[in-house]
Parts: C-alpha cells; structure tokens; sequence
C-alpha cells in the first residue's frame, strides 16, 4: 500500500494554540471592550466580493490589485476576490444594504483577510486586522474619535509605549489638487533621477512617489514640496480642529508632512501609529479620510473615516501573553461521585464561572494533574460516609464559598 502524504500547510499561512493563540485572543477581546466603549457597532461582512469592488476602490495601479489579490472566476463566470481589505466591502454594503438610514454611522469589524505577497515575520498571505469606520459624519471631530479609540486600545493592550502616532493633512480637493500639480512639476523636473517605479508613477499617481524606498528617489523627494503650501484656509481649519480635539483627550502626536494616501477619493487626515520595535514594519495602525470612496462605487457623495490594524502585528507587541485561567479546576478521585462531579460542574458554568475537570485516567494521579491546570481553585471531589465530599484548594474565600455552595445544590 502506498504510504499517504499527509498535507502541507499553505505557505503564508499560520496554525494557532497556546500562546500564540492566547495572544491572538486578547487583542480581538479587547478591541471588542473597547469599540462598546466608544459606541461602535460590530458588522459582518463576506470573505470574498466581486472583484470590482476593489479594482475600482483600490485602484487598478495599486500593487495590491495588480500583484496581491486572489482572484477567481466561478461557475457561474464571475469575477470573485478574497478581500485584501476591509474598507471597500464596507463601503459596498452602506450602498447596497442601505445603511445610510444609520448615518452617521459608527462600525467595527474583525477577521480574516488575503494578499498574495512575500510571507515575512508579522506579514503573512492570510492575516487578520481589526477594522473601526465612521460613515456619514464629515466634521473634523469625526477623525479625532476615531485617534482617540486606536490611541486608547494601544494603552488598554499596554503597547502604547514606543508607539508614535504620525499625523498628516492632504488637504480637501482644491489643496489635494494643488499640490498634486505642484508635485508633477517638481518630479517631472528629476525625471533622470527617479528609479523605473516612480517615473511610472508620475504618469499614474505621483503622490505614492512619497512612499517609495528606493535610495535613488530620496534626493528628489526631500526636496518636494509640502502639502502646507498648497492648503486651503478651509483645509488648514479642519487639520486644527482634529489636532485640537486630540490635545483635549491628551492624545499625544508629531507631523509627518510625507504621509500620504495616493488615492484621489482620500481627503484631509491621513495617520500612522509606528513603532521601531517590529523592524522594517513599523506601521502597527494606519487609517485617514476617504471621502470620495463611496461616490467612485456608485452611491452618493459621502464623508468617511477609518482606520485598520493587524492582529498579528499588536500580538507580537504584547509584553507577554495574558494567562488563560479557569476559575475551577475538578479533580474527580472517586468515580461513584461522577453525576455529582458532573452536576456540580454544569452548576459553576451556569453561574458563569469557567470550569473544567479531570475524570480519566488513574484516580489517584488525577489530583496532581489538575493541579498543573492554570486555575483560581481546585475542587477534589470525593466520597465520605458514602455521600459527596468537596476539598476546596482556592485563596479567595468568597469563591471558595461560592463553589461550595453550587456544587452542593441537589446534593
């Protein structure tokens, strides 16, 4: 008989448990606390869309749509995508499930999401992120909340040291276009300078000349002009009122100039909260205004904004993994007692204490191995004068009390 090949995992792809896992969890739990905090409501969204939704959102030039999405044609020929991003399903669904009626309207989301794309250490071909979006709401203020919750999520998961939050204007559309047209000229005046990339980027989206890496591009981009230049008093006003709204929650933040977001629907705050601690992925939480998107998908002209942040990149952040304990253990060292053991351990999860037992195996190494078993107390459970005997292990008296008492019920 041939032997089986047992199957690989993917490349780019991660299997969780212990403190990986735990790490995962508590990043996703307490980002579910405090988006309540701040009034968001949880939304789902499917794993994959019509692939439109993000070649017209994304853009057809960005490397995301034209080397990193997952792509698929189905039976019934059309053109499907894993979603590299939140964002665009998100804003398919306020047009297509009528979700204006909540406008504005404040939503969150977390899971799974695709790209195809050199795995390396925190970037994976499927990575989670957690997703906050306010929709409908175009005051400056819209942008400070929205600061505020990913600043006080990075203190609530105790990474918020060494993290900078950086903070940029693009300005509304008049100053967008400015110095877009400003930027033309001054690159177009370098064009022998530049590397391959960029000069394909001046023809198609000069502003991500911003972004690019290459040492043959820095000369030339020190040099470009800033945004402040090309700002309008309307644009100046609003970058003030979102600065100033975090200066009154102490949210603490330094100027980037050379922040961008290279799409023409992105308007006024552009952010990052970076760290040095990850290596060449600095960037831990990144968002801004987007309020042209909704209208490029079809529907009405609609302000937005929102930020994301991966999950696997704030778990290797966490100093170390909360402890995942229970707060009983049962140790069953007579078997006669099982239905009591099993009633009393029914009794605690129904009062909302987590619980878990040990009934196999030898009973008398029963005890030893429950007591390896991460726990706040741990119940021996046992018979005397042929009824149930309880031997609470546990520091906190009122627990002890508590257990007793459950575990006793119908006894």
């Amino acid at each position: 008989m041939a032997k089986i090949q047992t199957p690989r995992p993917i490349r780019g792809t991660q299997d969780m448990i212990g403190e990986t896992a735990d790490r995962f969890a508590h990043v996703v739990e307490t980002f579910e606390r405090v988006r309540k905090l701040y009034g968001f409501r949880r939304i789902e969204l499917p794993v994959f869309e019509a692939t439109a939704v993000f070649s017209r959102s994304l853009g057809e030039t960005t490397d995301v749509v034209s080397k990193e999405m997952y792509s698929f044609e189905d039976r019934g020929g059309d053109s499907l995508t894993l979603r590299p991003e939140f964002t665009a399903g998100i804003a398919r669904a306020y047009i297509t499930e009528g979700w204006q009626q909540y406008a504005p309207l404040k939503v969150a989301t977390h899971g799974p999401l695709f790209r195809y794309e050199r795995p390396q250490k925190g970037r994976y071909r499927q990575f989670h992120q957690i997703d906050a979006e306010i929709i409908g709401a175009a005051e400056p203020l819209a942008d400070a909340e929205l600061l505020i919750f990913a600043d006080h999520l990075l203190k609530e998961l105790g990474i918020s040291e060494g993290v900078t939050l950086t903070l940029n204007t693009l300005g509304d559309a008049a100053s967008r276009e400015a110095w877009r047209a400003a930027l033309v000229a001054h690159f177009d005046g370098h064009r022998a300078a530049l590397s391959e990339d960029s000069l394909t980027r001046l023809e198609k989206n000069p502003m991500r000349i911003l972004d690019s890496k290459d040492p043959r591009d820095q000369a030339v981009v020190a040099d470009a002009p800033d945004i402040d230049a090309c700002l309008t008093d309307e644009a100046r006003v609003f970058f003030e009122r979102v600065t100033d709204g975090l200066k009154a929650a102490g949210v603490a933040w330094q100027r980037n100039a050379r922040l961008v977001r290279g799409l023409d629907y992105y308007r006024h705050t552009a952010f990052e909260f970076i760290t040095d601690r990850l290596g060449a992925q600095g960037t831990v939480l990144g968002g801004g205004r987007y309020d042209g998107l909704i209208e490029t998908l079809g529907g009405p002209a609609t302000p937005a904004v929102g930020w994301a942040a991966g999950i696997e990149r704030l778990a290797m952040l966490l100093d170390e993994a909360p402890a995942a304990t229970l707060d009983v253990v049962i140790a069953l060292e007579d078997d006669t007692m099982l239905a009591q053991a099993l009633t009393g351990l029914a009794a605690l999860r129904g009062a909302g204490l987590s619980a878990d037992s040990v009934t196999s195996g030898s009973p008398r190494k029963r005890f030893d191995k429950a007591a390896k078993i991460p726990a706040r107390a741990l119940v021996s459970v046992g018979s005397r004068d042929g009824g149930l005997y309880l031997n609470i292990h546990c520091d906190d008296v009122a627990l002890a009390g508590r257990i007793d008492a459950l575990m006793r019920v119908g006894v």
